[in-house]
C-alpha cells in the first residue's frame, strides 16, 4: 500500500476528512478539514488537507478573513489554482447568503434593521467600500438592490447621476442608500454626510423619497434616520 502522504484514501478512516464527517458529523471537523472536503483532491505530493491548511493559515485560520480574499489572492497559495480558488469563493458566497436575513423583492420595508440584516454578511467583511441603492415602490415594498459603485480601501465615488439613473429607470418611488466602512467603524464621515445631503436634494427634485442611509461596519451599523444624522 502506498504511503504517499498526498493519497488521503490510504490514510486511516478516522483521519480522512470526508469519512470523519460521515462517521461523526461536520461539527467535529476543524476549519481546514471542512475546507479539504470541499477541495476533494490534492496534487502530487500534497494532500487536499495540506492545501486546506495552507489556505487557512494564509488568513489566520479565520473564515471571516478568508471571505475577503479573491481568486487571485487564493491562487498564491501553493497547490491552489483558479478552479479550486473558484470552489472556495463559491462556498464562501453561499455561506454569506445563508447568513443574510433576506429582504426580498415584494417585502415591505419596516426599518433600518431590515437593511442591516440583509447586507451585514455581504458587506461587513469587505475591504473596499460598496455603495448600494435599495429601490422601493410607492408602498415601500422592495423592488431590487443595485450596486452603484465599488471604491478604494477608504472611499467610494458616488455621483448623483450614477445613483439616480437606475432609480428612475426602475420607476422607484423611494430609495434607501447603503454602504460599508472597511475600517469596521460605521460612524458617518464628513463625506458621507455631504453626499447624503446632495442625494436627498436630488431626490426631492426628481420625486424620489430618500428613506434612510445605512452605514455598515463590523457587527454594527448606523442609520442616518435612527441615529439622528438626518
Amino acid at each position: 500500500m502506498s504511503t504517499n502522504p498526498s493519497v488521503i484514501k490510504h490514510w486511516p478512516r478516522a483521519d480522512r476528512p470526508r469519512e470523519k464527517l460521515l462517521d461523526l458529523g461536520a461539527a467535529v471537523l476543524s476549519n481546514a478539514e471542512l475546507l479539504a472536503v470541499i477541495l476533494r483532491t490534492g496534487t502530487e505530493g500534497e494532500s487536499a488537507l495540506a492545501q486546506a491548511r495552507a489556505v487557512m493559515e494564509s488568513c489566520g485560520g479565520s473564515f471571516r478573513r478568508l471571505v475577503a480574499a479573491g481568486v487571485a489572492e487564493l491562487c498564491r497559495v501553493k497547490g491552489i489554482g483558479p478552479a479550486k480558488a473558484a470552489q472556495i469563493v463559491a462556498l464562501l458566497e453561499i455561506a454569506k447568503r445563508f447568513g443574510e436575513e433576506e429582504f426580498v423583492p415584494g417585502a415591505s420595508f419596516r426599518g433600518s434593521y431590515d437593511i442591516y440584516a440583509h447586507f451585514k454578511e455581504r458587506l461587513g467583511g469587505e475591504r473596499h467600500e460598496h455603495f448600494y441603492a435599495v429601490l422601493l415602490d410607492n408602498k415601500h415594498r422592495k423592488l431590487k438592490d443595485i450596486c452603484i459603485s465599488q471604491g478604494s480601501l477608504t472611499s467610494s465615488i458616488v455621483h448623483p447621476r450614477e445613483v439616480y439613473l437606475p432609480v428612475i429607470r426602475e420607476s422607484a418611488a423611494a430609495v434607501i442608500f447603503v454602504h460599508n466602512h472597511p475600517s469596521g467603524d460605521p460612524t458617518p464621515s464628513k463625506e458621507d454626510l455631504e453626499i447624503t445631503r446632495r442625494l436627498r436634494e436630488v431626490g426631492d427634485l426628481v420625486g424620489v423619497r430618500v428613506l434612510d442611509h445605512v452605514v455598515i461596519g463590523k457587527g454594527r451599523y448606523v442609520s442616518f434616520v435612527d441615529d439622528g444624522y438626518w
